[in-house]
């Protein structure tokens, strides 16, 4: 499976893409917000590598996001926590592309995936309330927040924090004429 929009392509992880991963996964940024609860080396980023590359449980749907040009690994975005007709979303950006509309474009697109593929009804997207990008990204992508939820999750700095509540319905009214614009 791939999903493109302009200058984007969402593609199935591979192992050669375990430098890469390994080198965002230790970014502070993307550590603080997406904690992996380990050390980042070669062993479990193929094992992260490999979890995500295999849906057979049907719990989760991971991509990798990629330049459509040269194919340089942008980020992730994944649907997970997929049960029924309800699911999750969640992705990451290298520090090199972020400001450039690279997660919502990935987020939207994945999210009509989701709705249109999956049949899914209810997709919700969390994040701690001190992120203000992802609460950004998730407005662009046509997320409604819902609320806060209080101490709801521990984030790669050990401390709990609130988090955003934000969701998508499949018969909510998308922000932009198609994923991507």
């Amino acid at each position: 499976m791939q999903l493109t929009v302009p200058g984007l392509v969402l593609r199935p992880w591979r192992e050669a893409d375990a430098s890469a991963v390994q080198a965002a996964l230790s970014d502070p940024d993307i550590a603080r917000w997406n904690p992996q609860g380990w050390p980042v080396d070669e062993e479990r980023t193929l094992s992260w590598l490999r979890r995500r590359a295999d849906w057979s449980a049907g719990d989760h749907a991971s991509l990798a996001v990629a330049d459509a040009i040269g194919g340089t690994l942008l980020g992730s975005v994944s649907l997970h926590g997929i049960h029924g007709d309800e699911a999750e979303i969640g992705y990451w950006v290298v520090p090199s592309a972020r400001g450039r509309g690279v997660a919502s474009r990935a987020v939207t697109l994945l999210t009509h995936w989701g709705f249109e593929q999956l049949e899914l009804h209810r997709i919700e997207l969390c994040h701690a309330t001190a992120n203000a990008a992802s609460c950004r990204v998730a407005e662009r992508a046509g997320y409604r927040i819902e609320g806060t939820l209080r101490e709801s999750f521990r984030y790669g700095d050990g401390r709990r924090h609130d988090e955003h509540l934000h969701a998508r319905l499949a018969t909510d009214p998308w922000p932009v004429a198609s994923p991507g614009e």
